[in-house]
């Protein structure tokens, strides 16, 4: 079949391409000036003190969880419904990962089963060293909450923002730091903002950006010619550290930083569609997003929950349908610890109740900045005819 409405996509305008020529005509195409400019740009947007930008959100997680200490014999635990990179980024570190359950009406990580784990695992001795919230779709979770707890008990705060640049949690930018440690985000294509692959950490701690630039970089850090060493050798730079080839481009970055630009016009945008989809399926048999008054999100996806009471079409019917009618809708997401690799490691169908509810009747429509009014009428006309029979 042929996907002619996909469920995102980038959005390049003239002005991209020109930045990105411009950098290829300079005299530095990796690690000169433009990297710099681009983080400075997204530490001011957001209100934080630093920003460390990385090749892809994945490596901004592994770097962060490098940064804060997590190795082996350490607990990271997230949620169920996210990339499995969120989990992923722990074992990297030779740490253990867990899971909380979902919220039934964010999606994001429920705060109050995560207070209740938090109690039993003191009980035990097998509290967390670092928590990472997902902000899925761009709707902030309960961070105020989240950080109460992080106070109690002990443990550093990872939020993975890379569904969330542009968005808001109690009227401040998402990455402001006042209620985490390292906040990460993603500038894959069908993100809010893109550098073709690309991510960036910001933080409020001089001493973890410093961890993550050595981490993204081979352990290395330069010397000055004055450096003191023996024998009168050369040593210009030095490894310190274990590190990664993280580094993200001139050419990303100055993609990046021309879409910096326009990010509050694609967060409008966003939020525009939501709008008409919200006003436009609110009768249909199916649960459109809710949203938390704390929180505006930045609305990287839109998932339709199917309510399919017996005699009427459940979520692979309306999946099928929806991608035989030419619209790439997708599911966001399989709960990780379904996956094969994290079933090997001792997880279960069932694990996380909520999460598996979700999974079952999820289904992601089409949103992005170019979407025309046009596709997202059929967008919207497809649904109806989906889910009635």
């Amino acid at each position: 079949m042929t996907i002619a409405i996909p469920y995102g996509r980038q959005d390049i305008s003239q002005d991209d391409i020109d930045e990105v020529v411009a950098v290829l005509r300079s005299d530095f195409l990796t690690q000169g000036p433009v990297v710099p400019s681009f983080e400075n740009s997204v530490a001011q947007f957001c209100g934080a003190k630093y920003a460390v930008a990385v090749n892809s959100a994945t490596s901004a997680l592994h770097i962060a969880c490098l940064a804060l200490g997590v190795g082996e014999g350490d607990i990271v635990w997230t949620t169920p419904i996210t990339f499995v990179a969120s989990a992923n980024c722990a074992l990297y570190c030779g740490a253990e990962i867990d899971f909380i359950d979902i919220d039934p009406f964010t999606y994001n990580l429920n705060a109050s089963l995560l207070a209740d784990k938090l109690a039993e695992a003191e009980k035990i001795g097998q509290l967390p060293k670092v928590l990472i919230p997902v902000h899925l779709c761009g709707q902030s979770c309960d961070m105020a909450k989240i950080y109460e707890l992080s106070l109690k008990y002990g443990f550093k705060i990872i939020e993975d923002a890379s569904h969330a640049i542009g968005a808001k949690y109690k009227g401040e930018p998402i990455g402001s730091g006042r209620y985490s440690d390292i906040t990460v985000f993603s500038f894959h294509p069908v993100k809010i903002i893109t550098t073709g692959e690309g991510g960036m950490a910001t933080t409020n701690s001089e001493s973890l950006a410093k961890r993550m630039q050595l981490f993204r970089s081979h352990g290395i850090r330069a010397l000055s010619d004055k450096a003191h060493h023996l024998n009168n050798e050369i040593w210009n730079y030095e490894q310190i550290e274990l590190g990664f080839n993280y580094r993200m481009t001139d050419l990303q970055a100055a993609l990046g930083l021309s879409q910096m630009d326009r990010l509050n016009y694609f967060v409008e945008c966003r939020n525009n569609i939501a709008s008409r989809y919200d006003e436009a399926l609110v009768d249909l048999p199916l649960i459109t997003p809710w949203q938390h008054q704390d929180s505006n999100s930045s609305y990287h996806l839109y998932p339709i929950r199917i309510k399919a009471p017996f005699g009427e079409k459940n979520q692979r019917e309306i999946y099928d349908e929806l991608r035989r009618s030419g619209i790439g809708v997708n599911l966001h997401y399989i709960p990780v610890y379904r996956q094969p690799f994290y079933a090997s490691r001792g997880f279960f169908a069932g694990y996380c109740p909520e999460a598996e509810n979700y999974y079952h009747q999820a289904i992601s429509l089409p949103i992005f900045p170019a979407l025309s009014h046009e596709d997202q009428d059929y967008v919207i006309d497809a649904v109806k005819k989906a889910t009635v029979i």
